[in-house]
């Protein structure tokens, strides 16, 4: 049972492969996904697509001419902004357990050999977009509670104002139970923040 996920959890897939042929089997088998599809011909395109937006998953051909596959997930790995992006490795190279080693050791997510079950690349592909919808509902509840804390530091702020303004002794039980709150609410953003 899947449902379309909302705008704002939408995650593109990114396809990389010379072949045409083989970029209309992935989106034949991945349209049903409904999720936006994103071709690139080469790993040099493939970079500058990641560069431009964020990708839930890349599915990408080992052997292409220039930049190979295990470049490409190379330079997807050693950048910041794409390093998390999983990888699902594809090659019609059957029984070079050699290129699976590979493909693991430059951060590949998982390994499939060409011709491939439709079925079993859509669920894993579809594995990966859960894990993305997953994280931004994570990156918006974490972003509210941070501003949640930062509203409430400000009330207390203003309530610890006007205690100062209505008790000047130092020693008021009302100015410590407001500085105590204020250390407490510290501690809790520095428990969230790390």
């Amino acid at each position: 049972m899947t449902t379309e996920a909302p705008q704002t959890d939408r995650a593109s897939i990114l396809l990389v492969d010379d072949m045409e042929d083989n970029l209309i089997a992935l989106e034949a088998v991945l349209g049903a996904l409904n999720e936006p599809l994103v071709r690139a011909r080469s790993g040099e395109e493939a970079m500058k697509a990641l560069l431009r937006q964020k990708f839930a998953v890349v599915l990408l051909d080992v052997r292409m001419p220039g930049m190979d596959g295990f470049e490409t997930a190379s330079n997807i790995k050693r950048l910041d902004q794409t390093k998390d992006v999983p990888i699902i490795f594809l090659t019609g190279t059957e029984g070079d357990s050699g290129y699976a080693f590979r493909g693991y050791a430059t951060g590949a997510a998982d390994f499939l050999t060409k011709p491939f079950d439709p079925w079993v690349l859509r669920a894993k592909v579809n594995v990966f977009l859960e894990l993305h919808r997953k994280n931004r509902q994570l990156e918006r509840m974490l972003a509210q509670e941070r501003r949640q804390f930062g509203m409430l530091a400000q009330q207390l702020a203003k309530i610890g104002e006007q205690v100062e303004e209505e008790c000047p002794d130092a020693s008021s039980p009302l100015r410590e139970q407001v500085a105590r709150m204020q250390e407490t609410l510290t501690e809790m953003r520095r428990g969230h923040s790390g």
